[in-house]
């Protein structure tokens, strides 16, 4: 394969406001949203009749009626109708490994500029019937007479007809990520007041963000929602602490609908492209995407779900010779607070580092200060695929506005995986 190693700038993002589910976005589907989030995308870059390299895209809770619908996003917007596009899925990473598949095709020099994004909704869930019926439908529709085809219609029962819902569980062991978490928790020994506090820092950063305008030329209206709707100006550490427990409802459960991501429905989108693209059609360069790496754990046998970004991000300084704290800032995705620390901590412990990631010591810690500074997940919001674009673009502009220095983005993802990126100016 031709490698060029061409530097891939990130030219801008956008996405709809993040809202929760059920609410503003019900009955909406994922190309919908995405188609506007594109269309957005377009309309602020200039980019209508143009040709882009290629569009990548991903939904987790995604219907077999959109086999294709990052395609049909594309022909849903006025980009140039050639423009072609695919569709991928790594869970919660999704937009983030969309992103990182468009710069690594801008940096072997196979295309020039390109989109990489995702969406989720749980408000238009792909409601299954059960398999048996399926496949009971199948033998009639195959049915060779009427008579054969009424024999085989005979053989549907009542309980054939009961709808089949997409649980979010891990089909290895049958618990919940929250479950999950739950025992993360008390294996690293994370309190509630702990992740209390974090959550509440969350909520007060993103407020603090839309004062000062931050997001105002990052989100676009859509629907009824014209910003994030998920974020509690009001909350408090005493109305946190008065939430019962979500997932293990004993005295010792700690994680709460406060202290996690509810479920939210949105899009979002990276626009990428190498510097000679945005010099001939003058985009200033927000920041370059540098370095991107996946990892998995194998929770099934006793690792914590989400500790995969702890190996993803030792492997990614390791390449790039950097050490945990040479970064300006860090994105870290709040899937759950209690993750979000376990992480911490594990990047402060000898042990695990040594035994786990197979370096010398510990990571050791960083800047909480420098963290997810404008809001994080729990109080933006999180829909499965968009989270991972939404990282970029804050991580983007944060160093955009800096005027130099390096990001750090990590996102735990469903399976045991995680994915990490490096953003320069």
């Amino acid at each position: 394969m031709h490698n060029n190693n061409k530097r891939v700038a990130i030219l801008g993002g956008l996405r709809i406001p993040f809202v929760k589910s059920f609410q503003q976005y019900s009955r909406t589907s994922n190309q919908e949203m995405l188609t506007a989030t594109l269309q957005g995308m377009v309309d602020k870059y200039g980019l209508s009749g143009k040709l882009l390299g290629d569009v990548a895209l991903g939904a987790v809770m995604q219907s077999s009626f959109e086999w294709n619908y990052s395609r049909e996003v594309v022909l849903g917007t006025t980009l140039h109708p050639n423009t072609p596009a695919f569709n991928l899925q790594r869970a919660c990473g999704t937009s983030l490994e969309a992103i990182n598949l468009i710069a690594l095709k801008i940096s072997a020099g196979q295309i020039e500029s390109g989109i990489g994004g995702g969406s989720d909704t749980n408000s238009d869930l792909p409601i299954m019937f059960q398999r048996k019926l399926a496949w009971k439908l199948i033998d009639i529709n195959s049915a060779k007479s009427t008579a054969q085809r009424i024999a085989r219609f005979l053989k549907i029962k009542p309980g054939d007809l009961k709808p089949s819902y997409p649980a979010i569980v891990e089909p290895r062991t049958a618990l919940s990520m929250g479950q999950h978490t739950e025992k993360m928790v008390k294996t690293w020994k994370v309190g509630r007041e702990e992740q209390d506090h974090l959550a509440l820092q969350s909520h007060m950063k993103a407020v603090a963000a839309y004062r000062k305008g931050f997001y105002e030329d990052m989100v676009i209206p859509f629907k009824n929602a014209t910003r994030d709707t998920i974020i509690r100006e009001d909350t408090s550490m005493e109305k946190l602490a008065r939430l019962h427990p979500a997932f293990d409802k004993s005295p010792a459960g700690t994680l709460t609908a406060g202290n996690s991501t509810v479920f939210t429905d949105g899009a979002a989108a990276v626009f990428l492209g190498n510097e000679g693209y945005a010099t001939a059609h003058d985009y200033p360069v927000l920041a370059y995407f540098s370095d991107c790496e996946a990892a998995a754990v194998d929770f099934v046998h006793g690792a914590g779900l989400l500790m995969a970004p702890t190996l993803a991000v030792a492997r990614l300084l390791k390449r790039n010779n950097l050490s945990l704290q040479d970064f300006d800032y860090y994105e870290i995705h709040e899937a759950f607070a209690g993750q979000v620390l376990c992480t911490l901590k594990a990047w402060e412990d000898d042990h695990y580092c040594k035994e786990q990631l197979g370096l010398e010591k510990a990571l050791g810690p960083i800047d909480r200060s420098k963290m997810n500074v404008k809001g994080g997940s729990v109080a933006l919001g999180h829909p499965f695929g968009a989270t991972g674009a939404r990282l970029v673009a804050t991580m983007a502009k944060l160093l955009h506005q800096k005027g130099k220095g390096k990001g750090l983005i990590s996102v735990c993802t469903a399976g045991g995986m995680g994915v990490a990126a490096i953003i320069e100016k």
